[in-house]
């Protein structure tokens, strides 16, 4: 019998050195499970099972697979031996590892518009737009000028985007691309060297000094600070329908990744969008039927003009609330495609769901 498929994978990013290992095991009775260990390096692993009931070989093998390319989408590293994996995963991890800039973006958790009102009120954290765009971190060099998505792999980008740093210092800078202008907000490294460990307040007065200048591609973001500034800001953001505000805290470091709870920055969304599964295409209708996990969460209309996305890829849509507990989203619009989420990121948990307000008496 051929060896059965594992793998061992690490991840290291700042305080971060964690180790993740899978292998499919027999159960028995021509059945197969897929387990796993997880934790920090050197430290006691955890451990537990992604197969509920033991499933046949074909089946563990594509569990175990699917597993491998979640992973490897977060920046986990093939570390020890990867026996089993098919051409096509190995091709996909390959790629990313290729690709992989090392540059990971500072992720935001969500809070509600009345949870607001303390950073409103807090004159050590600041406001700026949320922007409904494309993540995207720049890496320019004496050589060269890259763009890395959110999961730190090097992305095609607009030449306008490009050309605006030519002329400008090596620099790592954060920011989000809404078509051919890039939004900047953060600024990681200069000439003068590291700035994550310096507070936001001086990495945003950086940032005006190399970029303030900018050009129709770039555009330092709008920052309020002051609680008469930021209300304003909000209001502003409001009223025009932008998608959300963004808070973060002047005196604060930089980190990579997104922090359990909380963080020294966050977003705040004016109304509601959740990354989905494509889970079907709709006979005879211009529509795809989506999921969350293994939950079906109904059916999304798509310009005839747009082509359906494939099973099984992330879509973005923006919803006005779900109907109920088990119940599905309600008014959904299709956003776009994303690339740049990884489909265990796509659950009723992960994505902060929005349900139906209960009825006031």
């Amino acid at each position: 019998m051929n060896k059965l498929p594992s793998v061992k994978l690490a991840f290291r990013e700042g305080t971060s050195d964690k180790v993740y290992n899978a292998a499919v095991e027999e159960a028995g009775n021509g059945l197969y499970v897929v387990n796993f260990e997880y934790g920090r390096r050197c430290g006691t692993l955890n451990t537990g099972s992604k197969t509920q009931t033991p499933v046949t070989l074909d089946e563990a093998t594509k569990v175990y697979e699917n597993l491998v390319k979640s992973k490897t989408a977060k920046g986990y590293k093939v570390t020890g031996s990867g026996d089993g994996i098919s051409s096509s995963v190995a091709t996909i991890v390959l790629d990313r590892d290729q690709r992989d800039t090392g540059l990971r973006p500072q992720l935001l958790n969500p809070i509600t518009e009345d949870e607001a009102e303390t950073y409103l009120l807090n004159d050590d954290w600041c406001a700026q737009e949320k922007f409904d765009g494309k993540r995207m971190t720049i890496r320019k060099t004496d050589s060269e000028v890259i763009a890395a998505n959110r999961k730190g792999l090097s992305i095609g980008f607009p030449d306008k985007i490009a050309e605006a740093f030519q002329s400008t210092p090596s620099l790592v800078a954060d920011g989000e691309a809404v078509g051919e202008v890039l939004n900047v907000f953060d600024l990681l490294e200069a000439v003068g060297g590291d700035l994550r460990d310096k507070p936001y307040r001086e990495r945003l007065e950086s940032l005006k000094t190399l970029v303030g200048s900018g050009t129709k591609a770039t555009v330092v973001a709008k920052t309020a600070i002051g609680q008469k500034d930021k209300r304003a800001l909000m209001a502003e953001l409001k009223a025009a329908n932008k998608e959300g505000i963004v808070f973060k805290k002047l005196s604060a470091k930089w980190y990579a990744g997104r922090p359990a709870s909380g963080g020294s920055a966050i977003k705040c969304k004016f109304w509601t969008s959740a990354s989905v599964v494509v889970a079907s295409h709709t006979k005879g209708k211009h529509s795809i039927g989506v999921r969350l996990g293994e939950r079906d969460m109904g059916n999304v209309t798509i310009a005839q003009a747009i082509p359906l996305p494939g099973i099984g890829s992330i879509v973005e849509i923006r919803y006005l609330y779900v109907t109920g507990v088990d119940g599905k989203f309600y008014q959904p619009n299709f956003l776009g495609t994303r690339d740049d989420v990884a489909e265990d990121e796509c659950t009723v948990d992960k994505q902060h769901i929005k349900y139906k307000p209960e009825a006031e008496d």
